[in-house]
This record gives structure tokens, sequence and C-alpha cells, in this order.
């Protein structure tokens, strides 16, 4: 390491902090502004994906900028030029969206997310992300004949630090404004070391004023000598001490395979892209089956990183062998876990899809690793590689919704990954030998046989659907059940693998409440308990439209719908809405935004039902989403919620809100006992009210769950802070649908 110091302080130093606190600052700053807007735009994983493609997108601005500026101007001009935008950048702080962003209606969020991005993240993010190779380009200048490529290691450091801390340090100790204004500090010390380091490269031009170009960087051979290849922040370098033989990397391609489709450039571009496919599809699958928190944004992008780390750190962690087996014991187990995922735990889940996506990014980052260029090249391989990143992010969050009806892009990636590392082996210039071509033959085996797998499930899936339907909120599907069955045949929505109402075909069935709404559940007792005469209901979360079956008629439902595609299949598939005695509405958009901007509407009911699913919108149980729910309802009104979930426990959640607000709370389990019929679903409701009477009427009375004695403590829920890594449990996985208890519907024949 460098002694000579600059002032009293050590040049190699500065370097290493302002690289160190860039990459830190890079990725804390990630599930930071995501997490400020999730509630904006529904709560769901298509948020995390927008933002991804975002930061992916200016990641390869970034490192463009640092090959243009380095390549082009003169050092001092490059000093000028980055400082400038540093300052304009600190100009814009604090990175705390403005409201004036939050959605007005049905469309799609994605330009608006992106637009919002941009606006409040653009030149910070942008000026960050080149802080890898510009800081590195301006140390060799500064520090002749030392090689800057192991400052990456810290680099690494930073940015898994930063990924690793924000879940269990940051988010559950800080509000989001808290976070926000110890990112801006973070940006302020980086900005500083940035001068510093400017004022290094300038003082050393004042030395060496005849120097012009780029110094010619000293390399190692990787082949012989660990440590080769640190990463920065998703990028890659080649450490350099001793002079590379060009056999260090292997022959130039030849004419045809640089000009072919699956030339070496084409791989620069494609095995990143298959990387970011995977990390993206399996963060959606993730978010979608477990819940939408920043520990599983973080847990995929930190698997993702350290791939990187292990790949570009030596050659001796990636091996082919040991790689493909694993690629397809774990694509067989995705196969398994896929169509029954419900009824698998919840760790189970995790783990089979994590160590999916980090096998296929060893292979991935380690073939890329194989075909690294000499060090002439180094900077065409960083914007590949970057490139590759925002196309995986671009085909996952803008175009897979509009090619796929499912999350389709996570069988296919599996697929493309296992078909990449086949042409990576064919294209190796090894030796033709005979065991050579048998593990080539076998590896094309296993890509065929794993593709057929992943496209027969895919049709196998679609043909128990009546129809399926993707947008940014996620998949839909309708099923058609026990078609044999006059009384018994019924329809099912599903978003996922989450149930959200079922209706029979049979005249007298479809009127009936069924799923979790009937009339032994906890809304259902809450509708009939209300007072008599016209009722006003309210009601967060359309699903099929199943609680307008207990309307009666000059009842007034008025229902809160995000998702315009629910809206469509609950009006052309099912019936409860056409066929509902009293007065239906239907607002679409964010139930919460809506709510804001109307005036009150007087509700006798209130129901919650935006949380069956896993990905829930958190923002509609904070403490001052309550406050607004007290605006729109009558004096003695009555506020519903379904927290039946398999995965998070809201129970604490609404005891702390109902000690805030000064609420009565009473929770209703209904279908608990063993055997029950399939279409009544085990169901636990929440009733907040100021009214004792009501909830001393027989029907609740009789319901009431007594108080757990050790009810989990978790802190309020406001809209600055809210954490669900803290309410995480694994219910009891009961039976399901597919051995139903058949029984007769009220007034209907019986089954046959």
């Amino acid at each position: 390491m460098c002694r000579r110091k600059y002032g009293t302080v050590s040049p190699v130093l500065v370097f290493a902090l302002t690289i160190f606190t860039g990459a830190f600052l890079l990725f804390q700053v990630q599930p930071l502004i995501a997490k400020f807007i999730l509630p904006w735009f529904g709560g769901g994983p298509g948020v995390w994906t927008t933002c991804m493609l975002f930061f992916q997108v200016l990641l390869l601005g970034g490192y463009a900028y640092a090959h243009v500026i380095s390549r082009w101007l003169k050092p001092r001009a490059q000093a000028i030029v980055h400082l400038a935008l540093l300052v304009a950048a600190l100009a814009l702080l604090p990175i705390v969206p403005s409201e004036a962003w939050k959605p007005t209606g049905s469309e799609n969020p994605v330009p608006r997310i992106l637009a919002l991005l941009l606006v409040t993240l653009g030149l910070p993010y942008f000026v960050l992300s080149a802080t890898g190779p510009l800081m590195q380009q301006w140390f060799s200048r500064a520090n002749p004949g030392r090689s800057p490529y192991r400052l990456y290691a810290l680099s690494n450091a930073g940015s898994l630090l930063a990924l690793l801390s924000y879940p269990v340090l940051f988010e559950p100790n800080f509000t989001r404004k808290a976070q926000a204004g110890l990112w801006a500090w973070g940006l302020g010390a980086f900005v500083v070391f940035c001068g510093f380091c400017a004022l290094r490269l300038w003082k050393s031009e004042t030395r060496n004023p005849k120097s012009e170009g780029n110094p010619k960087p000293e390399t190692r051979n990787p082949k012989t000598e660990p440590g080769v290849g640190e990463v920065g922040s998703m990028g890659a370098s080649v450490v350099a001490d001793v002079p590379v033989r060009p056999s260090d990397f292997g022959p130039r391609p030849s004419f045809g395979l640089r000009t072919s489709a699956f030339g070496l450039h084409s791989l620069w571009l494609l095995l990143p892209a298959c990387a970011s496919v995977l990390l993206l599809a399996t963060t959606n699958k993730m978010c979608q089956d477990v819940a939408v928190i920043p520990f599983l944004w973080v847990l995929p992008l930190a698997l993702y990183l350290l791939s990187f780390i292990l790949c570009f750190d030596s050659p001796r962690w990636y091996k082919r062998l040991p790689y493909t087996l694993a690629l397809i014991g774990l694509c067989a187990a995705v196969c398994w876990a896929l169509p029954k995922q419900s009824a698998i735990p919840i760790l189970a889940v995790l783990g089979i899809y994590s160590a999916t996506l980090f096998v296929c990014c060893m292979i991935c980052h380690g073939e890329l690793y194989r075909l690294r260029p000499e060090p002439d090249r180094l900077t065409s391989f960083y914007l590949m590689i970057a490139a590759g990143g925002a196309l995986g992010g671009l085909f996952v969050a803008v175009i897979a919704p509009l090619v796929f009806d499912s999350y389709a892009e996570l069988p296919w990636g599996l697929f493309g990954c296992g078909l990449l590392l086949l042409i990576t082996c064919v294209r190796d210039p090894a030796p033709a030998s005979l065991s050579r071509r048998l593990w080539l033959a076998a590896q094309g085996v296993g890509v065929v046989v794993l593709g057929v797998a992943l496209l027969w499930q895919s049709l196998k899936f679609a043909k128990t659907r009546v129809l399926i339907a993707r947008n940014f909120y996620g998949v839909l599907s309708v099923s058609e059940e026990l078609k044999d069955s006059a009384d018994m045949r019924h329809f099912a929505l599903f978003h996922g693998q989450t149930l959200h109402g079922l209706q029979f075909v049979h005249p007298i069935g479809a009127t009936w409440p069924t799923a979790y709404y009937t009339d032994n559940s906890g809304v259902g007792l809450a509708v009939v308990s209300l007072p008599k005469g016209d009722r006003r209901m309210g009601l967060v979360g359309l699903g099929v439209g199943t609680l307008a079956a207990y309307a009666r008629t000059n009842d007034y439902l008025h229902f809160y719908e995000i998702d315009p595609e629910v809206l469509r299949v609950a009006t052309n598939r099912f019936t409860y809405l056409p066929q509902c005695k009293g007065k239906v509405e239907c607002t679409l958009g964010d139930a919460r935004l809506s709510l804001e901007r109307e005036p009150s509407q007087q509700f006798d009911l209130l129901a919650l039902d935006a949380f069956s699913s896993d990905s829930i919108p958190v923002h509609l149980l904070t403490r001052e989403a309550f406050s607004m729910y007290d605006r729109h309802l009558k004096t003695n009104g009555v506020i519903a919620v379904h927290i039946s979930n398999k995965n998070l426990d809201l129970e604490p959640v609404l005891a702390n809100v109902a000690r805030e607000c000064h609420y009565q709370m009473a929770v209703i389990e209904s279908n608990t006992e063993q055997p029950h019929p399939f279409w009544k679903l085990e169901a636990g409701w929440v009733l907040l009210t100021r009214n004792p009477a009501f909830l001393d009427s027989p029907n609740i009375r009789k319901a009431i769950k007594p108080p757990e004695a050790h009810l989990k403590k978790v802190p309020l829920w406001t809209d600055d802070f809210t954490s669900l890594y803290q309410i995480l449990y694994q219910r009891p996985v009961g039976p399901t649908a597919a051995a139903p208890v058949v029984a007769p519907l009220p007034g209907s024949a019986p089954p046959k």
C-alpha cells in the first residue's frame, strides 16, 4: 500500500473511503426509496421490479459516463465536471418523494414510478453509480505504478454491508425520514471524499503535466494467482500486478464467433442479462408468495452480488460439474414446489428459490469470468455487463407482463441459464475428446429435459384455468371446479396462489356468501348485526364481490379496488355484483388515496379485505390510515379487517391501532373445526368499534375468540414506520380444496 501522505491523510485511504461510501450509499438507497413509494402503488412486487429496472438503467448510464469522460476529457476537466454534478446532486436533497407523485387513477404505474425516481433520485444515483470505474481511473493517475483494482474489494464490502444492514438495522430502528436524513449526510461525506480525490488528481497532473491518455494498467496472471478480478457494484474487473500474457485469457475469438449470434460480445450481454432476469423473477415470486418486505428484496440481491464476488475473485469458486448437477437438482425442486407452494413451509420455499438463484448466478457469472477480456478491453466488458443487467430488468418489468399471462420468466429464465451453459461449453476451445463430447451430450439432454418439464408444467397449469391474466399488480386466474356436480360446480378466483373468492353456478348456491365471507365469519356476523334500515358499507378489496350477497334493497355498497382486471373478472365471470339487490359503486385506484379525496361517506361498516394475499398494502394499516377511516364512519360505525394470512400475523398490529385510536377490538375465527365444507374457508376477522353494544350483541359475543395471553409485541405502525419482518410467522397448513368435504347447499338439492 502507498504510504505517502497528502497533508495528514493517506491518498490510498481517501480513495478507499470514497469507493466504500459510494457503494454503501448506492445499495442502501434502493430499498429506502422503494419503501417510500410502495404504499402509493398498491404494495405489490411490481413496485420493486420497476425500481430495479430504474437502478439497472442508471447504473449503465453511470458506467457509460465514467467511460466517456475518462476517454475524452483531460483529468482536470474530469474533476471539474464530476464535482459539479456532485454539488448539483446535493442540491436535490433530501430524497423524499413529493406527494404530488401519488397516482390519481388506475393508469399503468410503471411510467409514473420511473419518472418519480428520475426526478427524486436520478442525479444522486447516477453520480454514485460512476464511482467504481471513475475513482479507479483517478487512483491510477494519482498513484502511478499502483494497481487500482484491489479497491473494488472495498466496493464489494460496502455493497453487501448496505444490503444486509437495511432490513435488520435501519428499517426496524429508524423512520423513513430519519433514514433519508442519514443517507443525505452520507452523501455529503461522499462528496467531501470525492473532493479530496479530485484534489489529489489535480496535484498529480501538476507534477506530470505531459501525461496524456490512460496509464497502462498493471496486470497479474489470473490463472496462477488468487484474488483475480475483484468485483464492484454489479461490475467486474481483473486485478493486475504483473504483465498479462495473451494466453492467460485464451485465444481471441475467430471472426465467425465474433459475428455469430452467440459470439463473445453476445455472451458478455446474455449471461448477465439471464442472471438479472432470474434475480428479478425470483424476487417477484418470493414477494408475491411470502411478503413484500425489504428483507425479501435484499436477500436475492445479496446472493446475486455474492456470486459476482466469488466468481471474479478466483477461478477456484466456480467449477462446471458440481454447479451443473446442482442446477439440475434445484430446477427439479422448483418444478416440484411451484404447483404446491401454498402447502410448503415458508423457510423451505425461501430456501429452494434462494439456492436456485445463487446457483444460476454462479453459472452465469462463472462463465462470464471465463470469457473475460484482456485488460485493454475491460471498459467494454463493464459496459456489456451493465447493459445485460439493464436488459434483464427491462424484460421482467416491462416486456414480461405484456408477453406472459403468468410469471413465466422464472421457469424460462432457468431454461435460458441451462442453454447458455451449454453454449459456453460448446464454444470452449478445449480439445474435443470423447469424454468432453459425452459431457456436452449429457448437458444437452439435461437442458432439453428441463425445458420440457417447465413447458409441461406451464401447459398443465393453463389447462386447469378458464382465464389467466397478468398486469402490474400480479397474475389473476379463474378455475372451474367440480364440473360433474350440478350443485357443487363453481368458479374460483386466484391471485397468484391465494384464493380470492368462489361462487357456485347453481342458481341458489350463486346467492350464498362463500369462502372467507360465510354467515358465521366475522364480517358476516358484523353485517347482520348492523342496525335495521338502509345500510351503507364501504369495502376495500373487491375479489369476486362476495360481500354483495349480503345486500338488501336500498343498501349502498361502495367497493374500492386497485386492479382494473379484478373488476373486469368480477363483473364478467361472476354474478355477485350484477345480481346485487342494493346499489353498487366501484372506485378504481388505491383505496386510501381514493378515500382521502372523497367527502365523508358515513359508512355503517368499512371492511378492509386487502390482506389475505401475501403482498399486503401496509399503508392501509397505519395510525394515519385509521384516522382517515374514522372520517368516513358513522358515530357507531364498525371497521372489519380480514387477517387470514399464512405468513403474517396482523393481530398485534391491529391491537396497537385499537389502543392508539381507542377502539374496542374483537377477534372472530370461523370454520376452524375439522372437517368443514370446502366452500367455507378458515377465516380470521378483527372488528373495531367504539360502540360496546355492537360487540355485546348475542351472535358476536358468542363468536369472539378469547384474547391471547402473550400477544406478540410490535411497534405501532405509522406512515413513517412499518416492519413486516417483525410479524412473519408460519401457520399450520390445514386441509385444502383438493379433497373437499362435499356438503349440500342450504335450499338446494343434495349433491350428486
